[in-house]
């Protein structure tokens, strides 16, 4: 990366190197704490109704969800499964979103039940990715439930870890064909003719076209089923392909094909146009400007289109100031493609080609060090925008991998300034060698002595093999071919004696080897909820947490007096089950079919053997048929209090029943 920044081969003051160097290490931080690639901004369930782990006394009319953001959901994207694992929602979606609210629900029928439910649900985010979970509620009393509900979470699985594989392996696609095809235009018109960056380029093209088609295909069953054989689903196909996301990846295909174009022109007319001005420099000039002109600006339509298609279906395309947030998101992918892909090309021309000139480099240079200046605006930008506080930074499992990530590119800079070392001798000796007189001598004399200054083989050799009046053509392929390879031989022996080539080659490898690292690491921040959202579901968690505390305290309690008529069951709620003096109990009698039924005496009484407290009746007054309730129940201190129950079902039949009780 440094390479890329001060590839320059010119010496430069050393206090302009350190501020150049703090403008790396600005632009990184804040390119890595944008995020604005590979990161996801995932809807979050904040709340339901009923609320998860409640009980309630009655069926309610529906079950509704609250999220984070805008999600996409079906009709069965919300499915409320009974105690024995059977579908009991009407299976049709309500929108309830209001304003900035995004609620959906899922009607119930009436009478159902006592006992706990499950409610399962699967969405899409906004930012395309898929979320789901899951929770219970009870009616009346909880009870066992035998529902079934899907491990693996949305988007998990194989199918998610290949389309995880397809999305990254589309960046990089984007970087090498954009960044390649933008050094080769901008930087060193010559490359158009070097075969290692022509197939960069093209394998660039090559890899974001194949990921894109599978992202395609593996798009239903990523946000639905799970299973690969959904691949080949094209019903589900065909729905994809009127989302958001869906249409973000037909867009890039459509955009590859201008693209294609674009490439046969780059490494075809334009690279005929310089073979040519190289070979006869009075070769018109302008039809080389014409083409560069056209190229540069056809490649930059082509390129915005490119990223745009992300933009418009990730985590840009929803939360705050979106109109804004898009073409920064744009912005940033540009850059990064400039900054990455010409740096990759410019490392194919150093390994796998013929020397760079220093006028290539230090243009790239340029183009580089702009690129660093427009990721400090589009990182700080989005650096606010997803993790939003300092303290985030450190509270979130998001913010903590954010840190990592940066300890990690603060070695990577490190390494990059070695190799910026490297690379300034290298242009150095280059510009030497460019400078250095042919000595025509000693190669007559080496020619006269009849031997070969570059292989030490005869010339003689070749001309006596190729004598005679009838070649084989044949032969004379396997010696043109021959020929090639001694040149090619001896320029990269030239080439790999040179101590700063090896140097630099030494601290690329070490810059990769810590690149392979961040990208893991990088990975797994993908799949982590922003800082933002996850404060915002551990705020709404607390407050539904310290609802959950509210919730009152649910005993059921059988019992059997050993009378005609002795049997039934008692249901205690202690509202809301806390210490103090503000606690309401309600009982409820039933007989063994669940109807209510009277009783002639019911006593309760708490006692806290521990604190030696007790026994502290309770002596609840008749409202109803089968009902009871007390007002201002004292529990003077937490604790595990135990409950004692008498029930009266005539005149000599009673039974006391005892209950452990937590209180809080």
């Amino acid at each position: 990366m440094a390479l890329a920044i001060t590839g320059s081969a010119r010496r430069r003051g050393t206090g302009g190197a350190a501020l150049r160097l703090l403008a790396v290490v600005a632009a990184l931080l804040g390119a890595l704490l944008g995020g604005a690639a590979p990161a996801s901004a995932h809807a979050a369930l904040t709340g339901s109704d009923p609320a998860q782990g409640s009980v309630v006394d009655s069926a309610p009319e529906q079950v509704s969800l609250t999220f984070s953001e805008g999600v996409a959901m079906g009709n069965d994207s919300i499915r409320v499964l009974d105690p024995k694992g059977k579908r009991v929602d009407r299976g049709k979606l309500r929108n309830l979103c209001s304003g900035s609210v995004v609620k959906y629900g899922a009607g119930l029928p009436p009478g159902l039940p006592d006992g706990t439910y499950t409610v399962a649900w699967q969405a899409v985010s906004a930012d395309s990715h898929p979320v789901s979970g899951a929770f219970t509620f009870s009616i009346g009393a909880p009870s066992k439930t035998a529902a079934a509900v899907p491990q693996q979470e949305a988007g998990g699985g194989l199918v998610g870890a290949l389309y995880g594989i397809a999305r990254y392996l589309a960046y990089a696609g984007f970087v090498l064909l954009a960044g390649g095809a933008a050094f080769v235009v901008a930087c060193r018109p010559a490359a158009a003719l070097v075969r290692s960056v022509q197939r960069l380029v093209v394998y660039g093209w090559a890899v974001l076209t194949g990921t894109t088609i599978a992202m395609l295909l593996l798009r239903a069953p990523y946000t639905g089923s799970g299973k690969l054989a959904d691949v080949f689903d094209f019903g589900g196909l065909q729905q994809v392909l009127l989302t958001k996301p869906g249409a973000a990846l037909v867009s890039r295909l459509l955009l590859l094909a201008a693209a294609a174009l674009f490439i046969a022109v780059l490494f075809g007319a334009y690279a005929r146009a310089q073979e040519a001005g190289d070979g006869d420099p009075a070769e018109d000039p302008r039809r080389r400007k014409d083409l560069a002109l056209g190229l540069g600006v056809g490649g930059v339509i082509v390129a915005a289109g490119l990223a745009a298609t992300w933009a418009m279906a990730e985590h840009a395309s929803t939360g705050l100031q979106t109109a804004v947030a898009m073409p920064v998101d744009v912005l940033h992918l540009l850059a990064v493609a400039a900054w990455l892909g010409g740096l990759a090309a410019l490392v194919v021309s150093l390994y796998w080609g013929p020397a760079v000139e220093r006028s290539a480099v230090r243009r790239f240079s340029r183009i580089a060090f702009g690129s660093v200046l427009v990721l400090v605006a589009t990182g700080l930008y989005q650096s606010w925008r997803q993790v939003g506080t300092l303290r985030a930074l450190t509270d979130t499992s998001y913010g903590r991998l954010l840190l990592l990530k940066a300890g990690l590119v603060v070695v990577l800079v490190g390494i990059g300034w070695v190799s910026r070392r490297w690379t300034g001798r290298l242009g150095e000796v280059a510009e030497v060698t460019e400078a250095a007189p042919v000595d025509t001598d000693a190669e007559d004399a080496a020619s006269d002595s009849g031997t070969d200054t570059d292989t030490g083989t005869d010339p003689g050799d070749v001309s006596r093999e190729t004598a005679g009046p009838a070649p084989d053509p044949a032969r004379a392929a396997q010696l043109a071919r021959q020929q090639v390879a001694l040149r090619t031989a001896r320029t990269k022996r030239i080439r790999d004696a040179d101590p700063e080539r090896l140097g630099l080659r030494r601290s690329v490898l070490a810059e990769t080897s810590v690149a392979v690292v961040l990208l893991a690491v990088t990975t797994v921040l993908t799949a982590t909820e922003p800082a933002r959202t996850e404060e915002a579901v551990k705020a709404t968690g607390a407050a539904g947490r310290s609802a959950a505390a509210n919730q009152p305290q649910v005993l059921t309690i059988p019992f059997d007096t050993g009378g005609p008529h002795g049997k039934g069951t008692a249901r205690i709620d202690l509202d809301p089950g806390r210490s103090g003096s503000g606690n309401t109990l309600r009982l409820r009698i039933s007989d063994p079919s669940g109807r209510t039924r009277d009783v002639p005496e019911v006593k309760i009484s708490f006692t806290l053997k521990d604190k030696k407290l007790g026994p502290l009746p309770v002596a609840p007054k008749h409202i109803g048929k089968g009902h009871w309730s007390a007002d201002g129940v004292q529990l003077p201190v937490p604790g595990r209090w135990r409950l004692s129950l008498l029930v009266r079902t005539s005149d000599i039949d009673q039974v006391t029943e005892f209950r452990n009780v937590k209180i809080g």
